[in-house]
């Protein structure tokens, strides 16, 4: 029987990335003046953030999503709220919409785990060593991720639609909200979700130098997404779930037209095409730097 000790070991050895670093016993090099170009050195640190997440205890990951999903409710909120008080204000429109970063700013500052966030940073590490672990690993950490932001997008909208918050007219202003992510039609929904992720991707990988601006970072790019009415799986499933709690949709209409290719255009948008073409843009940088540094250490053995 195996000891306490050497289970924990064990589990621990599970949840590690798969990486030349590691196998080497050394730490991702994120030091600009050490690497190629500007550009290799954040995404070295977004994949140093990556691997982390990927490590992290599996219920860590759960509740903290779970959190982000509650915080989420308060783009609604904030958004419903400034509809109502703002109704015939001249570029009320403008300001009404960034009631839509609220839930952004405290979800990414809290560092709370947002399923799209996660798109970009847990997929560099598969992109740079994609062994069966690591895959195993970024499924993992997916999952735990979205399903923790379901249920807290689920309990915030429950809050909303059944707790004697909101008067009237901001309950009204929730479901003219949500109704209008409702519009879309899947291949709307699908099309405009790959831009929203392209969009929060973009917004992430300036975080390494946004530094003390970082939350301008956050509220300009989400901002963006909300006045272009693109879909968000997590600020979406707020809305919809108001919908389906106060019997306006239906638990397939969640699913169908709305979760599904909301879900896949995030993916797609943030993943299959930003990270893509950003680790593409440093490969070769990577790679001749690397021989470059193996040629020098041959060089001055050969002196010696």
């Amino acid at each position: 029987m195996k000891s306490e000790e050497t289970i924990k070991e064990h589990d621990g050895e599970s949840n590690e990335v798969d990486s030349e670093e590691k196998d080497k016993g050394e730490e991702i090099e994120v030091d600009e003046e050490d690497l190629p170009s500007g550009a290799a050195a954040i995404h070295e640190q977004i994949r140093e953030d990556g691997q982390k997440e990927l490590e992290r205890d599996g219920m860590a990951l759960l509740w903290s999503a779970i959190a982000a999903g509650l915080s989420m409710g308060a783009s609604l909120m904030a958004k419903g709220i400034f509809q109502v008080h703002l109704e015939g204000v001249p570029g009320g429109f403008l300001l009404e919409n960034l009631g839509y970063t609220f839930g952004f700013v405290i979800v990414i500052m809290a560092r709370q785990q947002l399923f799209t966030e996660n798109t970009v940073t847990a997929v560099l590490p598969i992109m740079h060593k994609p062994t069966a672990g690591n895959f195993a690993l970024l499924l993992r950490l997916w999952g735990l991720v979205l399903l923790g932001n379901m249920i807290g997008t689920a309990i915030a909208a429950l809050a909303f639609s059944q707790m004697p918050i909101f008067d009237d007219a901001t309950r009204q202003a929730f479901t003219h909200i949500s109704e209008k992510v409702m519009e879309n039609s899947p291949g709307e929904m699908f099309a405009n979700a790959v831009i929203s992720g392209w969009i929060i991707a973009t917004m992430v990988w300036m975080f390494p130098y946004a530094e003390s601006a970082k939350i301008v970072v956050i509220i300009l790019m989400t901002w963006l997404v909300a006045l272009g009415d693109l879909a968000h799986i997590v600020v979406g499933s707020v809305e919809v779930f108001y919908l389906v709690f106060t019997g306006a949709a239906s638990w397939h209409e969640f699913l169908w037209p709305f979760a599904v290719p909301t879900l896949l255009g995030n993916i797609t948008g943030g993943t299959l095409i930003f990270a893509l073409i950003s680790h593409a843009q440093i490969r070769n940088d990577m790679s001749n730097d690397k021989k470059q540094k193996t040629s020098s250490r041959k060089k001055t053995a050969s002196k010696q």
